[in-house]
């Protein structure tokens, strides 16, 4: 695989969606759990997917349960709490593994391909990856990172250049 492009998950209801559905789009790729410190982050994810939208940013939410079992519910749960407790605007993907012997083989892309700040396993829930419009991985930043912080949000901007 070459870029996010040449994915293809089910999404939160457990429809289909291929990731080149998302040409043209700058995303924002994050690991997410429920029952995590950094869940709070969710506020700001929708922030940032709200500023940003019409001008081509997608947050993708991906549940996973790889750290201290913090995302244990059903999608139908994750989808639940999502919506009622922090008004989720933005796509979310079925529960997926983002490390180990199971790991789904779009976090064995964006935990391997190059980019300027680290490659390597995911540490810990709501680390984000963002993806160019191209589908090709620009940045990746630990769960510290606030989504709609400086940080973040600067290169959300130069991904989007417009």
């Amino acid at each position: 695989m070459s870029s996010t492009h040449d994915f293809a998950l089910e999404d939160i209801a457990g429809k289909q969606v291929a990731l080149n559905t998302y040409k043209g789009k700058v995303l924002l790729v994050v690991n997410v759990a429920s029952q995590c410190g950094f869940t709070k982050q969710y506020e700001n994810m929708v922030a940032l997917h709200e500023r940003f939208r019409d001008r081509g940013l997608l947050v993708l939410g991906f549940p996973a349960n790889n750290f201290g079992q913090q995302e244990p519910g059903t999608n139908a749960e994750v989808a639940e709490f999502c919506s009622t407790r922090y008004a989720v605007s933005f796509p979310m993907f079925s529960k997926v593994s983002v490390k180990g012997a199971d790991q789904h083989p779009l976090f064995q892309y964006l935990t391997s391909a190059p980019n300027p700040d680290f490659t390597g396993d995911i540490k810990w829930n709501f680390e984000k990856a963002l993806i160019g419009k191209d589908g090709q991985l620009l940045r990746r930043f630990r769960s510290a990172a606030v989504p709609d912080g400086p940080e973040i949000s600067t290169a959300v901007e130069q991904a989007l250049g417009n």
